[in-house]
């Protein structure tokens, strides 16, 4: 009798105990017309609960490969826009790659024809490669094609070469570069780039002077005096020309001869770039545009 009264006790305590968990769970109200709200059984409402609960899921794992798409087109059109021809990255490179291969191309030349003693005949053309460089992307880039062209002469040929190239040329075709970009007139760019050639072959002879351990200004202005003296004495004039006066004379000829050079290099680039269409980015003189 004592054993049913314990298990009938504990029997309801179970049962109470369970009404209270299944009072204690909250389920939704939904309004009436009458405004008045009803709560749905828990039978329904369950349900209904993890209905919704996977719909937002469903909602929120569904909107984030979207934004995912989204994000990748937005960085395809980045990219694209950041390799376009027009773009920033790419002009820089076009730059970086034309400079190399204009600084190859001039090294080369001047290295095959110092090696098959044909630069006399082919000297006017060295200085091309940087005036084209510095003509179409700007002075920085003609004075990087001129430093690339050194360095690689230096590795391939050494220094004395190199150092040859850079004053009778490289100087040279960096400021016809620098002049021509900067639309000087022509009567200023010649007589300027013959004051470079004319001190870059002084520093030249200097240098070859200083190597074989012998002055050749002194033995060139000892020559030009003889010269001088002799012509004066052919003609009846007995003067001993003063040295200041054959130090002019070697100057004038100096100029002259680096001015004729200069001049003829300035047409032959002109007609140059005008077969490439460069025209407009040049300043030429009147009777030179009417002739062209």
């Amino acid at each position: 009798m004592n054993l049913l009264k314990l298990n009938f006790h504990h029997h309801h305590h179970h049962h109470h105990h369970r009404q209270i968990k299944l009072r204690r769970q909250s389920y939704p109200y939904f309004p009436t017309s009458d405004g008045q709200s009803f709560k749905l059984s828990p039978f329904i409402a369950t349900p209904l609960y993890s209905l919704t609960k996977c719909a937002k899921n469903s909602k929120i794992n569904a909107a984030i490969p979207i934004s995912i798409e989204k994000n990748e087109e937005e960085e395809i059109e980045e990219f694209e826009e950041y390799l376009a021809e027009d773009g920033e990255v790419y002009q820089k490179t076009l730059r970086l790659v034309e400079c190399a291969m204009f600084a190859a191309v001039s090294g080369l030349a001047f290295l095959l024809s110092n090696s098959l003693a044909v630069e006399k005949y082919f000297a006017c053309f060295f200085a091309l490669p940087i005036v084209m460089s510095t003509m179409r992307w700007g002075i920085a880039a003609g004075r990087k094609t001129m430093v690339a062209t050194t360095v690689l002469l230096i590795v391939l040929s050494g220094p004395v070469k190199a150092l040859t190239y850079l004053l009778l040329h490289g100087l040279l075709g960096f400021a016809m570069g620098s002049f021509w970009r900067s639309k000087t007139s022509w009567g200023a760019s010649v007589f300027m780039c013959s004051i470079v050639r004319a001190i870059g072959a002084l520093a030249n002879v200097v240098i070859a002077s200083y190597l074989i351990g012998e002055n050749i200004l002194a033995l060139i202005t000892i020559n030009v005096h003889a010269l001088v003296t002799f012509i004066l004495s052919s003609m009846g004039i007995i003067v001993v020309p003063s040295m200041n006066f054959i130090y002019f004379i070697f100057g004038f000829l100096l100029l002259l001869n680096c001015g004729c050079f200069v001049f003829l290099l300035h047409l032959l680039y002109a007609v140059f770039f005008t077969r490439l269409g460069m025209k407009s980015s040049l300043r030429l003189p009147k009777w030179l545009e009417a002739a062209i």
